[in-house]
C-alpha cells in the first residue's frame, strides 16, 4: 500500500499547530501522542482493577475475619497469576499484534475485576484474584510494543513515561471512587463499577487503534518520522532465543528488583497510613492522591529527562542510566518512613519514592526497545513481567509475615530504599553499553 497517496502528506507539528485549521490539521503529524492517551487511559484502568483490593484492605479483613497472612495470600495469588500470564500474554501480543492482543487482555481482566463482587470466601478471593492477575499481566508488554510500533528511540522514554503514569493515575483515582461507592452502595459494587469501565475503553481501542503503515489518520511525513530508526516490524520470536542474551537478564534483573517494592506501595500503603496515622477509610484518599500525583511528576519527568540528554548529545546509554540513577539516589529517604510521625512528612517520603520508582520504571522498560527490535519487546517485557511478578510473590510473603509478627514496616521501607541502587548496579554489569541485540 503506498501510505503516501492513501493520506497525503502533512506539515511538521509546529507548521500544523500555527496552521490551525481544524481538529485534522492539529493532529497532522501528532497522532501518535492520541495512541499514547489511550495506552494512559488503559493503564490507569489496570490500576484502579487491581488496587481496589488494597483500599478496602480493613474492610475486608473486618466483614470477612481475614489474617495479615490470609491477605498477603491474596496479593500472592495475584502475583502467581500475573506471573504465568506473562509466560502467555507478552507471546499472545507478539503473535496477534497489540491492537487485538491488548483487547482481549483488557476484556478478560475486566470480567475478573467485576467476579470478585460474587466471592464470599477467601477461596473465592483467591479465584478472583488468579483471574485478575492472569488477564492484567497483558498491560504492559502491550503497551510496551505499542511505543516501539508507534515512537522513534528518542520519543520512546517520554511515551513510557506518559502512560506509565497511568499507574499513579489509576492508584489516585481508585482511593477516591472506591471508599465512596462502599459507603453508599457497599464494597462490591466497587469491584462491579471499576470493572465495567474497561468496556468503554475497549471501545476508544479498536476505534482508533491500528498500526501507524495502516492508519488513516497517520501521513507520510509523520510515518518517516516514526519509522526513522526503527527497526523492521516481524513475526514473534521464542523466548528460548532471547535467554542467553545478558540484555535479556539485565532487564530481568531490574523488574525483579524494583517491581515488588511497587507492589508493596499499591496494596500496602492504604493500611500503614491507616494503622500508623488513624486515618479512617473515607480520609485516605487526600493523602494517596498527593503520593501518587508527586509519583505522576517522577513518571514524566523520568522519561523527559533521559529524552533530553539523548537530545543534548549524551548517548543512549549514559541518557538512560544517569537517569536511573538519579530516580534510585531520590527513593533512599523512604527508609525513614515508618517512623516519623508527621503524617504528610510520611507522605512525602513515599511519594518522593513512588515518583523516583517511575522514573526508574519508564527507562527500565525503554531498555527493551534500546536493546531489542520490536518484534521482541513483547515477549522481553513478557520474561521481565514474571520474574518482577515473582519477587512480588516474595515481597507479599514477607510483608505478611513481618506485619503478622511484628506489627512494624521498618524492614519493608529499608527494603524499598535499598533496591534500586542494588537494580541499576545489576543493570549495568549485565549491560554496560546497552548494545542493541539482533534477533533472528
Amino acid at each position: 500500500m503506498d501510505h503516501s497517496t492513501a493520506t497525503g502528506t502533512c506539515a511538521s507539528p509546529a507548521e500544523s499547530t500555527a496552521a490551525g485549521t481544524g481538529r485534522r490539521t492539529l493532529l497532522a503529524g501528532n497522532f501518535r501522542w492520541v495512541i499514547c492517551a489511550l495506552l494512559l487511559f488503559g493503564v490507569t484502568k489496570n490500576y484502579m482493577d487491581r488496587q481496589v483490593l488494597g483500599v478496602l484492605k480493613s474492610t475486608l479483613q473486618h466483614d470477612l475475619g481475614w489474617s495479615e497472612i490470609d491477605y498477603s495470600n491474596l496479593v500472592f495469588a495475584f502475583q502467581l497469576a500475573y506471573a504465568a500470564g506473562m509466560l502467555f500474554v507478552g507471546r499472545l501480543v507478539d503473535r496477534f499484534g497489540t491492537r487485538r492482543g491488548y483487547a482481549l487482555a483488557m476484556t478478560f481482566w475486566s470480567l475478573a475485576s467485576m467476579a470478585h463482587a460474587l466471592a464470599n470466601s477467601l477461596n473465592s478471593f483467591v479465584m478472583a484474584r488468579l483471574a485478575l492477575g492472569f488477564g492484567e499481566a497483558g498491560v504492559f508488554p502491550a503497551s510496551i510494543k505499542c511505543v516501539a510500533e508507534w515512537f522513534p528511540k528518542k520519543e520512546r522514554a517520554l511515551a513510557t513515561g506518559i502512560f506509565n503514569a497511568g499507574t499513579n493515575a489509576g492508584a489516585i483515582v481508585t482511593p477516591l471512587l472506591v471508599p465512596w461507592i462502599t459507603l453508599h452502595w457497599g464494597w462490591r459494587w466497587a469491584f462491579v463499577i471499576t470493572g465495567t469501565l474497561g468496556f468503554a475503553w475497549l471501545f476508544f481501542w479498536l476505534l482508533f487503534y491500528r498500526r501507524p503503515e495502516e492508519h488513516p489518520h497517520v501521513c507520510k511525513s509523520e510515518l518517516d518520522y516514526i519509522r526513522s530508526d526503527a527497526t523492521e516490524l516481524a513475526a514473534s520470536v521464542k523466548w528460548s532465543s532471547l535467554l542467553p542474551y545478558r540484555q535479556t537478564w539485565a532487564f530481568i534483573a531490574g523488574k525483579f528488583l524494583i517491581d515488588p517494592i511497587w507492589w508493596f506501595y499499591l496494596f500496602w500503603i492504604p493500611d500503614f497510613l491507616q494503622r500508623k496515622h488513624g486515618l479512617a477509610l473515607i480520609k485516605i484518599g487526600l493523602p494517596i492522591m498527593v503520593i501518587y500525583l508527586i509519583s505522576d511528576v517522577g513518571s514524566v519527568m523520568g522519561g523527559w529527562g533521559s529524552s533530553w540528554l539523548i537530545r543534548n548529545g549524551r548517548s543512549i546509554n549514559a541518557a538512560r542510566k544517569i537517569t536511573m540513577l538519579v530516580c534510585a539516589i531520590s527513593i533512599v529517604p523512604i527508609v525513614f518512613a515508618y517512623q516519623t510521625a508527621s503524617l504528610w512528612l510520611a507522605v512525602l517520603l513515599i511519594g518522593l519514592a513512588a515518583a523516583g520508582h517511575q522514573g526508574f520504571s519508564a527507562n527500565l522498560f525503554t531498555l527493551t526497545s534500546d536493546m531489542f527490535p520490536a518484534k521482541a519487546v513483547g515477549s522481553v517485557v513478557g520474561i521481565g513481567g514474571m520474574a518482577g511478578a515473582i519477587g512480588g510473590m516474595l515481597i507479599a510473603k514477607v510483608v505478611g509475615y513481618v506485619l503478622q509478627w511484628s506489627d512494624s514496616y521498618m524492614v519493608p521501607f529499608f527494603m524499598a530504599g535499598s533496591a534500586y541502587l542494588l537494580a541499576l548496579g545489576a543493570i549495568h554489569i549485565l549491560a554496560p553499553k546497552l548494545k542493541p541485540v539482533h534477533v533472528a
